[in-house]
């Protein structure tokens, strides 16, 4: 590993090591990126390194290919705190670094007595990864929070995007729609002044209910597919077709939830796309409705 105050290099990472799937082959290089200095820095680095640069984060929906791949996992790092900017009318203005872990912002603004982001509890991943897919559960959704976001890529440097012009729609952002590297760097959220016990009872009520229904401590990269339709659970749907508890090669839909791709172990790339391939297949002949991937497939 070589490092910088602003820039660490790790050569070689394993995606398998990485991913919440634990599948995947090894990258050409990982690089961590603190602070504005470090990304005046990235640029350079890259060239360096060569290889297609992608943002990484904490690689929570991410299945990647079996074999190496020509890429650089660029994700954001250094501190973990929130800023508070002021209060605007009822609500209140906080900064939150990109880098940051999701779990960490709810317990932070728990502690601050803010509420808002409850319905997030048992996201996994990051808060500019959050952003970049728009994540959301339980009638929550962290672009409805958004007020602006500070947003990286090596042609355009740091510019700043207000909430309306961020394409935010069902777990979609303009993150998604950028050619080339793409890192959230920090995000302006609009939170509500709150009860501390409150907010963190309403947390750990969407965690109970999850741990009930969802397989949060497995290896597994989230929800597989999109819902097609508000009124049409991905989960539900895959169920009907008789896809819960699906196995193939060390892969399988949970048995808890239909919607969620698990590796039991020894699981390949190859062996998730295969059954995410027979499950989109019998949900378009049995239902009728055409599965998208919620999940994204490296390269």
């Amino acid at each position: 590993m070589t490092s910088s105050p602003a820039i660490g290099v790790v050569d070689a990472p394993s995606l398998a090591e990485r991913t919440s799937i634990r599948i995947g082959g090894r990258a050409i290089a990982e690089v961590s990126v603190e602070g504005r200095h470090g990304l005046e820095r990235l640029p350079e680095t890259l060239k360096r390194l060569g290889g297609e640069a992608r943002a990484f984060g904490r690689g929570s929906n991410i299945l990647a290919a079996d074999a190496d791949l020509p890429l650089v996992l660029v994700r954001m790092a250094g501190r973990e705190d929130i800023s508070v900017l002021g209060e605007e009318g009822d609500t209140v203005l906080v900064r939150v670094p990109g880098g940051m872990r999701l779990s960490t912002l709810l317990a932070r603004a728990a502690a601050l007595k803010l509420s808002g982001l409850e319905g997030l509890a048992g996201i996994p991943g990051s808060v500019g990864g959050a952003v970049a897919m728009n994540a959301g559960s339980f009638g929550v959704e962290i672009g409805g929070l958004l007020r602006k976001a500070s947003v990286f890529s090596p042609d355009r440097g740091l510019v700043e995007v207000d909430a309306q012009d961020m394409a935010l729609t069902y777990r979609h952002s303009a993150v998604q729609d950028a050619t080339g590297l793409c890192l959230v760097h920090d995000v302006t959220l609009e939170l509500r002044p709150g009860n501390g016990e409150a907010v963190r009872e309403k947390m750990a009520a969407c965690m109970l209910k999850k741990r009930q229904s969802q397989p949060l401590d497995a290896a597994s990269a989230g929800s597989a597919f999109k819902n097609p339709a508000p009124d049409a659970a991905a989960g539900k749907l895959l169920e009907e077709a008789g896809f819960k508890g699906k196995k193939l090669g060390g892969m399988a839909f949970s048995p808890l939830h239909a919607n969620f791709l698990l590796n039991e172990g020894g699981g390949t790339c190859e062996a998730a796309l295969e059954l995410l391939n027979l499950a989109r297949e019998a949900v378009q002949r049995t239902s009728g409705q055409a599965l998208e991937l919620e999940i994204r497939v490296w390269p």
